[in-house]
C-alpha cells in the first residue's frame, strides 16, 4: 500500500473542506476515492446552478442523484463508435459474445457485513491467495480453505459452484472469469456485492461465438460505455485539479464509479 493510501486510511478525507467520513472511520483507498468523486460531482452541480446546497454532504437523495446526472449530460458528449471501431473490437473479443459457455468453479467468500473492518478482511483474504497460488495442483488446499474460512454454503463442499453460465454468477465475477483462457487461481482477488472471492476456475468449455452481425448493437454499446467512462475520467480529473483535496489521491486510479 503507498503512503498515500495509509495516508487516507489515517485522516479523515475532504473535498474543499467538506468531510468525506466520519473520523477514524476505517475505510478502503477504494472507497476514500469513490466517496471523493461523488463529492466533487455534488459540488460542482451546486456550483452550476443543477442543485440546491442542502448542507449535508451525505444527502443521497434521487435529486442529488438527478442533477449530478444532469450536470454530466450537458458536460461532455459520448460520440457513436464507428461500424471499424465495433469490427476490430469483437475480432478482439469475439469469445465474449459467446454463448453456452460454461466453466467449472469454486469459490473462497469473505463476505463483507455490516461492521466488518474491511480493510482487514481484505488483507486477510490475499494472504489466503497468496497461499493458494502456491500451493500443489494436486492437493486439497483449496478445497480445505473454503470449508474453513469461506462464507458461502458452498464452502461445506470446498466451495464448489460446480458448472456455471454468465448468467449464475454476479455480473462482477462473470466479467472476471468469462470470455477469458484463464485455468487454475485467479492471481487477484475479485470483489462482487457480495464481497472478496478467491476463485479458482477447474474447467472450461467454450461457447458459439455469434457473427459480427448479431452482436454489433451490444458491442456499440460497450464502446460507448467506454467512451463515457473515459471522458468521465478526465472530467473528475479536472474538478480534482481545481479542487482542495485532503486525504485522497484520484491520479492514476479511480472507484467503481467511473469503471
Amino acid at each position: 500500500m503507498s503512503a498515500i493510501d495509509m495516508a487516507a486510511m489515517a485522516e479523515t478525507a475532504r473535498v474543499n473542506g467538506v468531510a468525506l467520513h466520519t473520523p477514524g472511520a476505517q475505510l478502503t483507498p477504494d472507497l476514500i476515492r469513490q466517496l471523493a468523486c461523488t463529492e466533487l460531482l455534488r459540488q460542482e452541480a451546486i456550483a452550476r446552478g443543477y442543485l440546491h446546497d442542502t448542507g449535508d454532504p451525505r444527502d443521497t437523495t434521487n435529486s442529488v442523484a438527478g442533477a449530478i446526472e444532469a450536470l454530466l449530460e450537458d458536460a461532455f458528449e459520448t460520440p457513436e463508435p464507428t461500424e471499424e471501431a465495433c469490427r476490430c473490437y469483437f475480432e478482439a473479443n469475439a469469445a465474449r459474445y459467446a454463448h453456452g459457455e460454461r466453466l467449472a468453479l469454486r469459490h473462497v467468500l469473505f463476505a463483507v457485513t455490516p461492521g466488518v473492518n474491511v480493510l482487514a478482511l481484505r488483507q486477510r483474504a490475499e494472504a489466503l491467495l497468496f497461499e493458494l497460488r502456491c500451493a500443489e495442483p494436486t492437493s486439497d488446499d483449496f478445497g480445505q480453505a473454503a470449508r474453513r474460512w469461506s462464507n458461502c454454503p458452498t464452502g461445506a463442499r470446498g466451495g464448489e459452484l460446480g458448472w456455471t453460465t454468465r448468467d449464475d454468477c454476479a455480473p462482477e465475477l462473470a466479467q472476471e472469469v468469462f470470455g477469458q483462457q484463464t485455468i487454475g487461481v485467479l492471481p487477484r482477488l475479485v470483489q462482487s456485492r457480495f464481497g472478496f472471492h478467491i476463485v479458482e476456475i477447474t474447467r472450461r468449455e467454450s461457447g458459439l461465438e455469434p457473427s459480427f452481425e448479431q452482436v454489433k448493437p451490444a458491442v456499440a454499446m460497450r464502446l460507448k460505455q467506454q467512451a463515457w467512462a473515459h471522458a468521465l475520467r478526465q472530467y473528475l480529473l479536472l474538478l480534482a485539479g481545481r479542487a482542495r483535496l485532503e486525504g485522497v489521491a484520484l491520479e492514476g486510479s479511480f472507484s467503481p464509479l467511473v469503471q
